[in-house]
């Protein structure tokens, strides 16, 4: 897939962005390689044309004692030494020491088009220039452009947006939404769903380290994930997905009995656990802290009509699947043939700029303004409007959506092959740049991988210069969710240090 950008000439790309190009420092792992009991050759790292500028910030061992001192001391940091970033460019990552890393996980999936994308930054500074911040008493040309530009992409009737900061934010006022329409208080989410850690979304976010004894978000009720790796039904044809489970089943294509399991329990939800009226009923497309997991096709269509029934209405979170990461459509909502009452959307929004925003139909903007005069002093502002415009434009551009698909498509495959070489790669799934790698102690049992063992894979991984998120209920999965900008060349580097970070794993149980 062209990136329109790479293939400028090069006096017009350094107009863009005055820093000089050329070829990256490589991450130096000798010693770590030699240290190993067998001969490995390293995975070779492809070039890049950046050189990041020279780290003249704090020491790392100040970073970490501020740290320490000042910031949250909810432990969040990836490895046993944190990574000290200090520059981006596209899908890479530098440290503080210069060391070059492939970035597969943008950011907790938000970095859509890249780090410091050239056209991106180019808006960003000219705005910068001319206006911050008006608050919504006042109109600017920004949001009325990005409304309009955001709009187009929605199918009627989504066409009313409220522009907010974050995704937590975003779902907040979504549950808001949902129960000033319908008149109703409870609202549904899946087992293992995340959809916000404000104290009233974090009564949908069911995963144990987002519960506690402090009482949040009234009125959710959760239901079981229709996860058909690690659920009690599930078979070889129900992910909408290039790669399927390994678990056999006598399903034709177009039929899953595993949706139709799903969807009673569903229905068991409906009829026991909430009121005869409901609000509404959350679901990510495909989910993202829970490792990425994938439903049954089909069974999020079902899933709707019951809610309806109910009098609830249907609420796509896209934080994560919004804006071409999955390849074939721009929205995950999409892929599942349905349309939902109010999108979420946040993360990719605007690559990395605090942005988000809520979409539903006029009816239901209209039930939230009877109920309340809704109000945010950022939502919405000329930065972030100008920067979401300039993000959407790159998506076009440099076909983003489509490399989404044809790069992600080619990773897909290459790591199937893994997880039929390997006993501890549980399950690869995922569609375009949302892919889950699912570690298990063997694939008969299905048992998550010890977290010690996952954690040592990961260093491996980090010290070879690939950086990958982790996910799942305990932990187990690994999440990959890189720049739409990555090549098929930067795949094939990064399948090859997850299988060489594999073999280590193997010799260190064998000893």
């Amino acid at each position: 897939m062209t990136l329109a950008w790479r293939h400028l000439p090069r006096t017009l790309r350094e107009t863009s962005s005055p820093r000089i190009r050329k070829k990256c420092p490589s991450l130096s792992v000798g010693a770590f390689w030699t240290s190993i009991t067998k001969l490995h050759t390293k995975p070779r790292m492809p070039p890049c044309d950046f050189t990041p500028e020279r780290y003249q910030s704090l020491t790392y061992d100040r970073v970490l004692e501020i740290h320490k001192q000042h910031l949250s001391p909810v432990l969040t940091s990836y490895f046993s030494e944190p990574l000290l970033l200090h520059q981006g460019h596209m899908e890479w990552l530098f440290d503080y020491e210069g060391n070059r890393y492939l970035d597969f996980f943008s950011g907790i999936v938000t970095v859509g088009v890249g780090h410091c994308h050239p056209k991106v930054n180019a808006v960003a500074q000219k705005q910068l220039g001319r206006l911050w911040h008006t608050s919504s008493l006042f109109f600017h040309p920004s949001i009325h452009e990005y409304a309009e530009k955001l709009s187009a992409l929605l199918p009627e009737p989504l066409k009313v947006i409220f522009f907010v900061n974050s995704g937590s934010e975003a779902n907040d006022l979504a549950m808001l939404m949902a129960r000033a329409h319908s008149g109703n208080t409870d609202i549904i989410s899946f087992r293992g769903a995340y959809h916000g850690c404000s104290p009233y979304t974090l009564g949908l976010s069911n995963l144990v380290s987002f519960k506690t004894k402090l009482p949040t978000g009234i009125g959710c009720q959760s239901t079981m994930c229709p996860d058909v790796f690690r659920g009690p039904w599930g078979g070889s044809h129900c992910r909408d997905s290039p790669v399927q489970t390994i678990r056999k089943c006598s399903c034709a294509p177009d039929c899953c009995q595993a949706k139709d399991q799903y969807i009673e329990q569903f229905k068991d939800t409906l009829n026991t656990s909430v009121a005869k009226s409901i609000a509404g009923f959350f679901a990510e497309p495909i989910q993202g802290v829970n490792g990425f997991v994938q439903y049954p096709k089909g069974f999020l269509k079902e899933a709707f009509a019951l809610v309806r029934e109910q009098g609830g209405v249907c609420i796509a979170d896209e934080v994560q699947t919004g804006f071409g990461r999955l390849g074939s459509h721009f929205w995950g909502f999409q892929t599942h043939g349905v349309l939902p009452d109010i999108v979420s959307m946040a993360k990719g929004i605007a690559n990395g700029f605090p942005m988000a925003a809520v979409v539903t139909t006029p009816e239901i903007a209209k039930s939230l303004a009877k109920s309340l005069s809704y109000f945010s002093t950022f939502g919405g502002n000329p930065m972030a409007c100008a920067i979401g415009s300039a993000v959407l434009e790159v998506i076009k551009e440099e076909n983003l959506q489509e490399n989404s698909q044809e790069v992600g498509t080619h990773m897909l495959l290459k790591l199937a092959n893994l997880r039929d070489e390997f006993e501890i790669v549980g399950d690869v799934r995922g569609k375009g740049l949302m892919i889950g790698i699912e570690m298990v102690k063997d694939k008969m049992s299905r048992q998550p991988l010890p977290r010690e063992e996952v954690n040592q894979i990961h260093e491996d991984c980090k010290r070879m210069g690939l950086l990958i998120g982790r996910g799942g209920i305990f932990s187990q999965t690994f999440r990959i969710a890189p720049p739409m900008c990555i090549t098929k060349p930067e795949v094939d580097f990064a399948v090859e240090v997850f299988r060489s970070a594999l073999i280590q794993h193997m010799e260190r149980k064998a000893k």
